[in-house]
């Protein structure tokens, strides 16, 4: 079997990790029944995206991997319905902190952790203040069929160097869970529309689907930090053809069939692999 059915999630939370646990699953599970085999809920579910403000208070929140509610609540859920879900929650190891990624199974297992690359720092998202950059390099994993999963978390998902990475490594789908929206310095600047042609270009220069998962809502308007985040979530395939989407709003699950023996054949036919030049790329490994 060379198809496979993936899925993304998109939804507002609140400062309730139970409640978000209990509507990240519901939908996980209605896209279970849509036959989707991995399904891809939005960066830091367990609640509010709490890097538009430094508080030191909000570090008690993190868990280690095996102690995390939300990571916990995914292993059973994917345990039930036999599906890989990638995990995003906020990681706590000793002293350390980061935004990380677990990778489960089908078995309920958690396969592996990816702990965020490249971490922002500008107004409304000021993730160093709370995340170490990580330290596992970039992960891909088996998925169903025999697939390779890759997987990068937010602000991984503008770089090219991720993706290419990712690739390398043998991954044939990428996934990117997000949480992005307004910009608080600058009314007028919109990403939304930039967001999703870096990934396309990720897509069409690697010749790989791709999918995306954003939230919806406006957080934190009553502490003068008010975020509005875009969602426009969506999967596309090894062209840049959007094949499911969502809008700026809308609450919803999106499936999409992907047929990885022809994604391999393109990707054959582009020779983009073929034609590299490695001796040509350490430029792009030294510092500026």
């Amino acid at each position: 079997m060379t198809e496979i059915i993936v899925g993304a999630l998109q939804l507002a939370f609140t400062d309730g990790i139970g409640a978000n646990i209990a509507n990240v699953s519901r939908m996980v599970r209605e896209a279970a029944a849509r036959g989707a085999q991995v399904v891809l809920p939005p960066e830091l579910f367990e609640g509010e995206y709490f890097c538009r403000v430094e508080d030191e208070g909000l570090f008690a929140n993190a868990r280690p991997v095996g102690q995390h509610r939300a990571v916990l609540a995914m292993q059973a859920l994917a345990a039930e319905l036999k599906i890989h879900i990638p995990t995003s929650f906020f990681e706590a190891d000793g002293p350390h902190h980061y935004n990380s990624l677990a990778m489960i199974g089908p078995d309920g297992k958690v396969a592996g952790v990816y702990r965020k690359s490249h971490i922002p720092d500008g107004p409304g998202y000021e993730e160093k203040f709370y995340f170490r950059p990580g330290n596992t390099g970039f992960k891909v994993w088996e998925g169903p069929a025999a697939s390779t999963l890759g997987v990068g978390v937010c602000w991984d998902q503008w770089y090219p160097e991720t993706a290419r990475a990712m690739m390398l490594m043998g991954a044939e789908i990428l996934f990117y869970p997000t949480a992005i929206g307004s910009e608080p310095h600058d009314d007028s600047l919109d990403t939304a529309r930039l967001w999703r042609r870096a990934m396309v270009g990720h897509a069409v220069s690697n010749v790989v689907p791709v999918v995306a998962a954003n939230r919806i809502g406006t957080e934190g308007g009553k502490d003068g930090h008010g975020q509005t985040f875009y969602g426009t979530s969506f999967i596309t395939d090894e062209r840049g053809d959007i094949l499911a989407e969502l809008g700026r709003e809308e609450e919803g699950v999106i499936t999409a069939t992907l047929d990885l023996a022809r994604v391999k054949r393109h990707r054959a036919a582009f020779g983009f692999f073929r034609d590299r030049r490695p001796e040509l790329y350490g430029r792009l490994v030294e510092d500026i």
